[in-house]
């Protein structure tokens, strides 16, 4: 840690050599890389032991006598009591992972400890999606990432201005790794995390991101997540009916975005059951699934995977995507570990494989064109819920090995995202449950300084089309307090702002905050640039 009176010096030196900061954040980013690829590749390795063992497991007791099925129900019982005690223990390791992530970007929570963090994502991940838990690896993949960048931060002894770069290039790793999709893992977090292109962030992302998905290929191989064949292209006749799917999936985006709060709601209002017991129930829930539906258990890569091969009848794809769609809120609401990334991109898949069947039985669809619509409603059903169109475009584009079907995954997107925009009118799931941590959290303190005393931050916010501070003079903008503008940023010229530099659409506010202020300079710049106000 720099030493108090070095501070200033550091801030100082930083601002006025600020393209040498982000080469060196660059080589930083690479290391963040290294480091949360090897996590998040030991992650990955460990449930893909785990799913088949369970599937060995469950195969055993259906021809052994019921007194081990009592063993294996008391060993989920036992799972349970852990999970609980991790959450207890680890507050932040609840849930998905990224709404936290955004929640410390934003300066809303406090940096937890990075090896606390890393210890409660990595066993709690394993022992509930192990155990059949309809969660994924993705979200939690992204947190186990930033915790490692705030590691490689507090082991370099970085200052908060480098710690927010290198947990956004951590964040970004741990998505690449995860699905071994790199540019995936960048643009999730500018247009996710961030919301915004900062090229500061966009090179140190890519350098992160590319180091980790090269780590996960040496130890997971090359080929992409789910085994599709080649797929053919899509005519240009069938264009209206990707359309309609967007608004289909976009319509089970905004029931999934609403039955994940009611599940939260739900366990909240069992008072009888006690906090460490609740883990439980999904578990049971999951012992009795393995016997009549596996197929619903765990993340759903295998079952995305199964899906072009095995030609499930059309009775059966609904009832997998109705238990899927209900299990997975189930499991999530206890807030154990787990993400909702590949469970929501399962049931997006298994209604793209209904509605093709569909298609091909009842409007003369060609049945070889069925698995475009199964990756075509994936990325919907992401667009819909997270409302990151251009991520989740990307995203099935990597996880598929192909660009041939990219102008449809485009469109399918963009009619799901507006679908749910228009009917539900709400806000990306990740914003929500971020505002219900908040509201959880409302006797905490928003920024606990953890070490870092009077340590200052960069924050840098893009300025919008309609943003209230268009066209007016520096001197015109009512700042927020415990703030300075330090810098302004014009395609490849970097301003000194002055009382009558004019802003425009597009510039690039580079402002400096107190570290204890960062939360309320935040959200109110959030405001003057025009982006959406996360609600506290």
């Amino acid at each position: 840690m720099l030493k108090n009176g070095s501070r200033p010096s550091y801030t100082k030196n930083l601002l006025q050599h600020w393209h040498d900061f982000r080469l060196k954040l660059f080589f930083e980013g690479i290391l963040t890389g290294v480091f949360a690829g090897a996590v998040v590749v030991c992650f990955r390795l460990a449930l893909a032991w785990v799913g088949p063992q369970r599937d060995k497991l469950f195969a055993f007791l259906s021809s052994s006598a019921f007194l081990w099925t009592i063993g294996w129900l008391a060993c989920l019982m036992g799972i349970g009591l852990i999970l609980a005690w991790l959450i207890k223990k680890v507050p932040m390791s609840t849930g998905s992972g990224i709404p936290q992530v955004k929640g410390i970007l934003a300066g809303l929570f406090p940096a937890p400890s990075w090896m606390k963090v890393i210890g409660a994502k990595f066993l709690g991940g394993v022992l509930g999606i192990g155990a059949g838990l309809s969660l994924g690896r993705e979200g939690p993949s992204v947190q186990l990432g930033a915790a490692a960048g705030q590691g490689v931060s507090r082991i370099l002894r970085r200052p908060g201005i480098e710690e927010k770069y290198l947990l956004s290039c951590g964040a970004s790793a741990g998505l690449s790794a995860a699905f071994n999709a790199p540019l995936a893992g960048v643009v999730f977090a500018l247009e996710e995390l961030h919301k915004n292109f900062s090229p500061v962030v966009l090179a140190s992302t890519v350098a992160a991101s590319v180091t980790a998905n090269f780590i996960a290929r040496i130890f997971c191989g090359q080929e992409a997540v789910f085994a599709f064949q080649k797929l053919p292209v899509l005519p240009f006749h069938y264009y209206l009916h990707v359309l309609v799917l967007g608004v289909v999936v976009g319509v089970s985006g905004l029931l999934f975005n609403a039955g994940l709060i009611k599940s939260q709601e739900f366990y909240g209002k069992l008072h009888r059951v006690p906090d460490r017991l609740k883990p439980v129930l999904p578990l049971l829930c999951a012992a009795f699934l393995g016997f009549v539906l596996p197929q619903a258990l765990g993340g759903g890569a295998r079952l995305i995977n199964a899906l072009p091969q095995m030609h499930y009848a059309l009775v059966l794809l609904l009832v997998i995507f109705a238990v899927k769609f209900l299990f997975t809120l189930f499991s999530y609401g206890t807030g154990v570990p787990g993400g909702i990334f590949m469970p929501l991109l399962t049931i997006g898949a298994v209604l793209g494989n209904v509605y093709g069947t569909i298609l091909a039985r009842y409007l003369h669809l060609e049945p070889v064109y069925i698995n475009n619509f199964i990756i075509f409603a994936m990325a919907a059903h992401f667009s819909a819920i997270v409302r990151a169109p251009i991520t989740g475009s990307i995203l099935i584009m990597e996880m598929t090995g192909g660009m041939e079907q990219l102008l449809p995954l485009i469109m399918v997107c963009m009619s799901a995202y507006v679908a749910s925009e228009l009917i539900g009118q709400g806000k990306p799931i990740y914003d929500v449950l971020l505002n219900r941590m908040l509201k959880k959290a409302k006797a905490a303190p928003l920024m606990a300084n953890e070490g870092y005393g009077e340590e200052k931050h960069i924050i840098e916010k893009v300025v919008g089309l309609e943003a209230p501070i268009c066209d007016s003079m520096v001197c015109q903008v009512k700042w927020p307090e415990n703030s300075l503008l330090v810098g302004i940023r014009r395609g490849d010229t970097e301003l000194i702002p002055a009382g009558h530099t004019t802003i425009y659409p597009g510039d690039y506010l580079i402002v400096m905050s107190a570290a204890e202020k960062l939360a309320h300079v935040y959200s109110h710049l959030q405001i003057l640039t025009g982006e959406e106000l996360v609600e506290a």
